[in-house]
């Protein structure tokens, strides 16, 4: 199948942007199979422990928590009965079978870049798996979001359908790369803060947001998850099997690596490691407010934190912080160093494993320190942002609560 994407991606034009054959063909339901997993639709369609794309998933918002729709071409739970139109207006205009408007929940705000022929491959593939006959569940929301009526006024304020559009000013593998990650990838989806109506803020200086609890860094900053800094077949790399050189992707990103971005081709990857290797370089805002720490508070904190890692860190992480063939360096390393400490208190506390992937089947786990208390967590964050040239703000135990 490989072969054959890449022949299609081959025979489109310096400014092409995907292909698509003719409906129901082999090659329409291929395509769309690798769609799919680019849009990782089934990370988000289907259960923990359930079937495949059957829905059900709880989705935890602001506004409360949605759980995702059975899309299986089951005619009486899922989408049998659904026509090729009715699926293009979803994913398009952000319209259910019924004609009333969808939540947000689904990222059709990015999903109404994919131009008609790669929604009808989707469907085209969608349709010949398996069939699971699953009632969807309520979402659990707060009162006035439950009101379905306003998410037509919603979508009115926020979204506007349209298909990308080529950008002459860059070549066609920038504009593969923008395609993907702006509309099917729906990367800023996860990675910019949304407003108080749950819309994105994407390109405007905005921080990253919060995803389970974990924070998923800024696009558009190189001191966060941007790409600017680095060479363009890096961060293709990091894309397709969560690591390159001392970076791994954990929590909810190692999820999204090891069920959609490790299937892209050489060439989609590369694409969007340029889109986003030429993001505009921004200092971002910070939604985090780092409390204070006295000096003295300050020194007994890192005598502590600097005894904890001794014990429990310094023979994988180097007692220099400098890393080993196991771990990734600690001095410099920018999950340490981010204003918000969120994502290396939770590796710290949580532990968790790089997604295992074809470039990076054995990856190196680390493991849970849960039995720290909320003071020792504080002290070894502070020790580890504070040492062998870090200079990052301490955390403060009310922070890490």
């Amino acid at each position: 199948m490989i072969k054959k994407l890449f022949l299609l991606l081959a025979l489109t034009g310096p400014f092409a942007v995907a292909v698509a054959q003719p409906a129901e063909s082999d090659d329409d339901i291929a395509w769309g199979e690798y769609l799919t997993r680019i849009g990782n639709c089934a990370g988000c369609h289907t259960a923990t422990g359930g079937e495949a794309f059957a829905g059900g998933r709880p989705v935890e918002s602001q506004f409360g928590t949605f759980f995702t729709p059975n899309i299986t071409p089951d005619p009486e739970t899922g989408i049998g009965n659904w026509t090729q139109e009715q699926f293009w207006r979803a994913l398009h205009e952000g319209k259910r079978a019924d004609g009333k408007a969808m939540y947000p929940a689904c990222p059709y705000p990015n999903f109404t870049r994919v131009q008609r022929s790669d929604v009808d491959a989707i469907y085209a593939y969608l349709r010949t798996v398996p069939a699971v006959k699953q009632e969807n569940r309520e979402h659990d929301l707060d009162f006035v979001a439950s009101m379905r009526s306003l998410v037509s006024v919603w979508q009115a304020l926020f979204f506007k359908p349209g298909v990308y559009e080529i950008d002459s000013g860059h070549d066609g593998r920038w504009n593969r790369g923008a395609y993907l990650v702006e509309g099917l990838a729906h990367c800023n989806a996860c990675h910019s803060e949304r407003n108080a109506f749950g819309a994105s803020r994407a390109g405007d200086n905005a921080p990253g947001a919060r995803i389970r609890e974990w924070y998923a860094p800024s696009l558009y900053s190189s001191e966060e998850a941007g790409l600017q800094g680095w060479p363009v077949e890096k961060g293709a790399e990091l894309l397709r099997t969560g690591k390159a050189d001392d970076a791994s992707t954990m929590g909810p990103m190692a999820d999204v690596v090891y069920h959609s971005l490790q299937y892209l081709t050489e060439e989609d990857a590369l694409a969007m490691a340029e889109y986003l290797h030429l993001l505009p370089n921004q200092q971002v805002e910070s939604t985090v407010r780092l409390l204070s720490v006295s000096k003295p508070r300050l020194e007994t904190m890192q005598a502590a934190g600097g005894k904890i890692y001794e014990e429990s860190c310094q023979d994988c992480h180097g007692a220099e912080g400098e890393g080993s063939i196991a771990a990734p360096a600690l001095a410099g390393n920018r999950a340490v160093l981010m204003r918000d400490p969120t994502n290396v208190v939770n590796i710290i506390r949580e532990g968790g494993y790089p997604p295992a992937t074809a470039g990076n089947p054995r990856p190196f786990g680390m493991p849970p320190f849960s039995h720290l208390s909320v003071e020792e967590l504080a002290a070894v964050v502070t020790y580890i942002r504070t040492s062998w040239g870090n200079d990052a703000p301490p955390v403060s135990t009310a922070n890490v609560r």
